[in-house]
């Protein structure tokens, strides 16, 4: 077990009316202290986001979900947040909202490799 590290992720969803409840999964954030690691992996499919609800907005989720990877990145233009260490990005973006963005609360696992981990449950949970 000592090759394994403990890991954190978060669903990202799209909720497109809060007051319904409803949301489709369209990303997950990992992050790992050990390995200094914070990744994200999305997919903005609008044919699959419009048949969910006509009315939203696929621009304006692409432009959210850009906003989150500068973040998880700490890439330019990712503003005082983008600034902060790994963890507190993490904390940050998956603190709870009421956006249309929005991400689940944040489950733990073990892993060895955190990219391969990010992108099997991007195909699980996502895809």
């Amino acid at each position: 077990m000592q090759d394994k590290h403990l890991f954190e992720y978060a669903v990202i969803r799209v909720v497109p009316r809060v007051e319904r409840e409803e949301f489709l999964n369209v990303g997950v954030m990992l992050y790992t202290h050990r390995k200094k690691f914070l990744g994200i992996r999305y997919t903005v499919n609008r044919e699959r986001l419009t048949a969910f609800n006509g009315l939203v907005e696929c621009d304006l989720i692409q432009h959210c979900l850009e906003s989150f990877e500068r973040i998880c990145h700490a890439g330019a233009n990712s503003g005082p947040i983008g600034a902060l260490d790994a963890a507190s990005r993490f904390r940050w973006l998956t603190s709870p909202r009421s956006t249309i963005v929005q991400t689940s609360k944040v489950h733990p696992g073990f892993c060895s490799d955190p990219e391969a981990e990010l992108e099997r449950l991007f195909q699980q949970l996502v895809l």
